[in-house]
């Protein structure tokens, strides 16, 4: 086989950066799809000189981003990836990464759609999007309701560790918001397995009469529970489990949600 050029002589100083950037990029890639590999794996992939690939992964390994197998020989992403992996998380608002899918979840199912997350002992919805047949105009935004009692506070609590679960429920009880709430312990205990297992909770006059909901959760980028998003409407018209595709879509919007986050996809 004829050896390769290499392809990054004679380019202009401009696009030759753009280029290098490109494909040190690429290499990061494969070496995250394949756990390692060497120089020669990477520029047969690459369609590129192995000169190439040596210079490039030179100065990755320079900045920690990759670092070599002592062992085999071979590369592999390097702590470095870590570190800025890291500082993602904290300047992601999921209210700012999710209020499109709100949007459009509220114009294509027609009902109020609202994220949640959980505050101390307390369900706190932080964003509403409005369906266009919606009849009530109650702004959920800033209100704290309870969790064992709203479709998001469900999978909330149904996301905690058993004993931070214990905690908050002993500190707030199980009232009764209306005569369809759950004030059964061991009830409730087998709903959140349920909730778990199924990865939506929809809960039928428990909060208030005549309002039913579903919720689905959202995803951070190490896969824990950081937020809710649900929609709920009258019950005389509002039926999760019996209008085709709503539970489906609204669990592929809290997984793109989730994607936002740095949540990758099983």
């Amino acid at each position: 086989m004829a050896a390769r050029n290499d392809p990054d002589q004679g380019v202009d100083a401009q696009g030759g950066g753009v280029q290098s950037v490109d494909r040190a990029l690429q290499i990061l890639d494969i070496l995250a799809r394949e756990g390692d590999a060497g120089v020669t794996e990477i520029a047969d992939e690459m369609g590129v000189h192995k000169s190439t690939v040596s210079r490039l992964v030179g100065s990755l390994v320079g900045r920690e981003l990759v670092r070599q197998n002592s062992e085999r020989g071979k590369y592999q992403l390097g702590f470095g990836i870590l570190r800025l992996a890291s500082s993602i998380p904290g300047r992601l608002s999921v209210v700012h990464e999710a209020r499109e899918d709100l949007e459009s979840l509220a114009a294509q199912y027609k009902e109020t759609v609202n994220l949640a997350v959980q505050r101390s002992n307390y369900d706190v919805n932080v964003d509403q999007a409005m369906g266009p047949s919606t009849l009530a105009t109650h702004d959920w935004v800033g209100s704290l309701t309870p969790l064992h009692a709203t479709s998001s506070g469900k999978v909330l609590l149904a996301a905690l560790a058993a004993d931070e679960r214990d905690t908050i429920l002993k500190t707030t009880g199980l009232p009764a918001r209306t005569p369809n709430t759950i004030t059964n312990r061991a009830d409730l205990e087998k709903q959140l397995l349920d909730i778990s297992r199924q990865g939506y909770a929809v809960v039928h006059e428990e909060f208030e009469i005549g309002l039913t909901a579903v919720a689905v959760p959202i995803f951070n980028h190490v896969g824990n529970v950081i937020a809710a998003v649900s929609i709920s409407g009258p019950t005389f018209r509002f039926s999760p489990e019996t209008d085709a595709g709503l539970i489906e879509g609204l669990r592929e919007a809290g997984l793109a949600i989730s994607v936002k986050m740095g949540y990758r996809r099983q």
